[in-house]
């Protein structure tokens, strides 16, 4: 354990990337076998499941700590995260303890089959054989991930780097539902075994978003090929072995999620990957996201969800045909084999849709063809080089998104929250409400789009005009109003407001505006797609 939480340590302290893959290859190359497996499951968002709620975490520092349980809670509200805050409140100690990550990780999984008391005399004993840094790693592994900059991507360079196995190699064994008790590091990195091959998908190719004046960038328009974004559920569809497998690009199996996916067993070969999109699809028309998730995150498809909400795939790519692996062909080729594919069998039976390619003479026709993507309940258009193999991860330079203009409204600032990490000092979490009859309607939060020094304006207004308190969250005296950015729309039965909202954000601070002239909810209301 020393040696890894010297490693977070290291990676939590810079943002150099050749500084991180330093360290991270460093430790694998020198660490256990079965340290270095749960190194990469754990930055591969794959730790343990937590043994210990959060509340009896809370109460068994705060009584081991002697300080009385408010002082803890308004320390986590200022620290603004957990295993940090537990970290720093425990007592030092004099006690050591030489246990390696692999350990301490099997016995924070045999947590889970004992008592609450027996927890508890684990983790207090525990916690004080640690120094700082220690336990604040143990705490993570218990209640959550490492937000210290290390992607799949930098990963999968430090362990070719330790490993000298080739980058994409290693991206490819590292896809797919292993976990540390499922596999060895022999078996997953140094081995080759075609039967763990079966169900693994591609490591996905992801898009950049386009920048200004890109069209002098991108050159000749006929080198590219368009086709919508679609808003859905970005999956690769494997058959292979008379089987089918759903990925997400979370890297998450889903195939239980789309049952009605297992048609394509009737006519789609063996050997066959798909990278395209889930979309819901009803009563013939492909359906907004909001339709989507009330399957997403439920553990049983029943019947009347499936009737409901029934799904398409929009097919994006061919990735593996006849069961070769086809990625390194040109753009052009692969969906050549691809419509080859969907014009050979009845591919509208099964729900496998073709997204379409389109090709323009002018710039200006493609963006007449993005002002269109509402109607079409796509997100704006991807740009493809005709001639790009299908690379892992995102790369500049081959694939683009040119997404559409954000919905906009401008909305009253209502109630705040302290934010978290390097902001955890800083009310930087806001809610925001609309006008209807009179009073405001809370529709959404947002946390992201302001300036630092915006950030501590708004701060010290907030901490100067607070209405009320409710825990961390204060209510505030209605003055300020923000333009909220937002990149879909939909009814919802689950919000107060009756409307939903995605990834809303903060576009501008509007000074200029009185909260009168903020727009009302039936403003909102009009801009759901009908």
């Amino acid at each position: 354990m020393k040696e890894f939480a010297q490693l977070i340590r290291t990676l939590d302290s810079t943002n150099k990337t050749t500084e991180k893959v330093l360290a991270l290859s460093t430790y694998l190359q020198e660490a256990s076998d079965s340290d270095r497996l749960w190194t990469i499951a754990i930055l591969s968002h794959r730790r343990p499941k937590r043994p210990v709620n959060t509340t009896l975490l809370r109460a068994w520092a705060t009584e081991i700590s002697g300080i009385p349980s408010w002082l803890f809670e308004e320390s986590y509200h200022i620290v603004g995260d957990l295993a940090e805050t537990i970290a720093l409140i425990l007592p030092s100690s004099e006690k050591d303890s030489n246990k390696s990550l692999s350990t301490f990780i099997s016995e924070i999984i045999e947590l889970r089959t004992l008592s609450d008391e027996e927890k508890k005399a684990y983790l207090q004993e525990t916690w004080l054989t640690l120094n700082y840094y220690e336990r604040f790693v143990f705490n993570k592994i218990i209640t959550g991930g490492f937000r210290i900059g290390v992607s799949q991507k930098l990963m999968t360079k430090a362990l070719a780097k330790a490993t000298k196995i080739d980058e994409d190699i290693l991206a490819y064994k590292l896809m797919g539902n292993w976990t540390p008790q499922t596999t060895t590091f022999k078996q997953l990195i140094l081995e080759h075994n075609e039967a763990d091959y079966l169900s693994k998908p591609f490591p996905f190719y992801l898009a950049y978003a386009v920048e200004d004046q890109f069209q002098k960038e991108l050159g000749d328009i006929d080198q590219w090929s368009f086709e919508h974004k679609w808003d859905g559920i970005r999956s690769q569809v494997i058959i292979r072995e008379n089987e089918v497998f759903v990925w997400s690009r979370g890297e998450e199996l889903v195939t239980d999620k789309y049952p009605e996916l297992q048609k394509f067993l009737e006519v789609v070969p063996n050997g066959t990957v798909i990278d395209g999109e889930i979309l819901p699809f009803i009563n013939g028309r492909i359906g907004n996201f909001n339709a989507l998730q009330t399957r997403i995150g439920r553990k049983n498809i029943t019947k009347a969800m499936l009737e409901k909400t029934p799904v398409i795939v929009k097919a994006y790519d061919l990735l593996e045909w006849k069961g070769k692996d086809i990625r390194s062909l040109p753009f052009s080729q692969r969906r050549a084999y691809l419509e080859q594919l969907l014009s050979e069998i009845n591919s509208d039976k099964i729900g496998l849709y073709l997204s379409e390619s389109m090709s323009f003479q002018k710039w200006e026709d493609a963006a007449h063809e993005r002002s269109l993507s509402r109607e079409k309940q796509s997100e704006g258009l991807m740009i493809k080089r005709k001639d790009s193999p299908y690379l892992v991860g995102r790369k500049k330079g081959d694939w683009w998104k040119w997404k559409t203009d954000p919905f906009t409204i401008d909305a009253v600032l209502t109630y705040a929250m302290r934010g978290h990490g390097r902001r955890a000092n800083l009310y930087t979490d806001y809610t925001f409400g609309l006008w209807n009859n009179g009073h405001l309607v809370t529709f959404a939060k947002a946390y992201s789009g302001l300036t630092d020094a915006e950030f501590r304006q708004i701060d010290n207004w907030i901490k100067k005009n607070t209405l009320e308190r409710f825990g961390p969250v204060r209510s505030v005296t209605p003055y300020h109003v923000f333009e909220i950015a937002f990149e879909g729309i939909a009814e919802s039965k689950r919000h107060k407001s009756g409307v939903a909202t995605r990834f809303p954000r903060m576009l501008r601070w509007r000074k200029d505006k009185p909260i009168e002239e903020a727009n009302t909810l039936d403003d909102l209301k009009a801009l759901i797609p009908k």
